[in-house]
């Protein structure tokens, strides 16, 4: 059965996720001293699921997903977006990240375009080289002395451009807890898997991605546990609007993270956006804007 489109209730929907994942990936730099990348990702998705257990238990959605090897598929390749991400918030500004992170509306255009055969217009077009021009001024790469892991965020965008296609494409008709609970459970082992094969030595955010299973205390509990629901009610309100909405169409509304988590950084942690950067990010902005009104025919 196909399920009605409502635009507006699927842009509020977005607007809501990016509200809450602003904050709560600021909340990621708590743990990247003492924590690692893995462990996070492991105890973050062990928190999420047993909400959602109990969600279902009380009615509130069914956690059993209706095409597994579909979901599990659309997990796996959204799970490899939050990885590199999330990695990146470590050691990367968090205004520079998201920016690079946001390109995914662009792929998911060009994805349109390219493998669902849509036609596109000289002004689609211009809006896609001009989000990536937003791109670059944010990184404001050095030919002279470049670092590649500052592209990283826009490799995690690509990831999560073909996890939001596919969340239309391939699960229809599933519920949000269902595809909720999919994304966190592939984490999980993803996470499990990185605990298993690193070490569980050091301390600083340049070796959070490189460190095993850590000790734990009660700040570094308390924050995962914190991030972790914020990070739930945006996602499930994010999954929910691309289940009621194009994803061309409501893909633009997740530049809204670019305020929100921009604002966050600047608060709790004094990272200021440069001139420059708050011009790429506009651009972005208006680039996104443009495809959502001039969306491939």
């Amino acid at each position: 059965m196909t399920q009605h489109i409502a635009p507006t209730r699927a842009a509020l929907c977005i607007l809501a996720g990016m509200a809450a994942l602003g904050l709560s990936d600021n909340f990621t730099l708590y743990v990247t001293e003492d924590g690692s990348l893995w462990q996070f990702h492991l105890l973050r998705s062990g928190v999420a699921l047993a909400i959602m257990v109990g969600l279902a238990l009380f009615g509130i959605g069914a956690i059993r997903p209706r095409r597994p090897w579909a979901v599990l598929a659309r997990s796996a390749i959204q799970a490899i977006a939050m990885l590199i991400y999330f990695g990146c918030l470590a050691v990367l500004p968090i205004g520079l990240v998201v920016a690079g992170f946001f390109t995914s509306p662009l792929f998911v255009a060009l994805i349109a375009v390219v493998f669902q055969g849509k036609r596109i217009t000289l002004l689609h077009g211009c809006a896609i080289v001009l989000g990536f021009v937003g791109a670059l001024l944010v990184i404001r790469p050095d030919p002279a002395n470049l670092d590649w892991v500052a592209f990283l965020p826009i490799l995690a965008g690509m990831f999560y451009a073909i996890g939001a296609v596919a969340t239309r494409a391939w699960c229809e008709g599933e519920g949000t807890v269902a595809l909720s609970a999919g994304f966190f459970v592939m984490l999980a082992v993803m996470g499990a898997v990185g605990c298993l094969m690193f070490p569980g030595v050091g301390v600083g955010a340049d070796g959070f991605a490189l460190r095993g299973w850590m000790p734990l205390n009660g700040g570094l509990m308390f924050w995962i546990a914190m991030q972790a629901v914020g990070t739930l009610i945006g996602i499930m309100l994010l999954f929910r609007g691309y289940q009621i909405g194009e994803a061309s169409s409501v893909a633009v509304f997740e530049f809204s993270l670019l305020i929100f988590a921009s604002a966050w950084a600047w608060y709790l942690w004094g990272q200021a956006v440069p001139p420059l950067g708050l011009f790429g990010m506009a651009l972005i902005m208006l680039s996104g804007a443009a495809i959502a009104i001039r969306r491939p025919a």
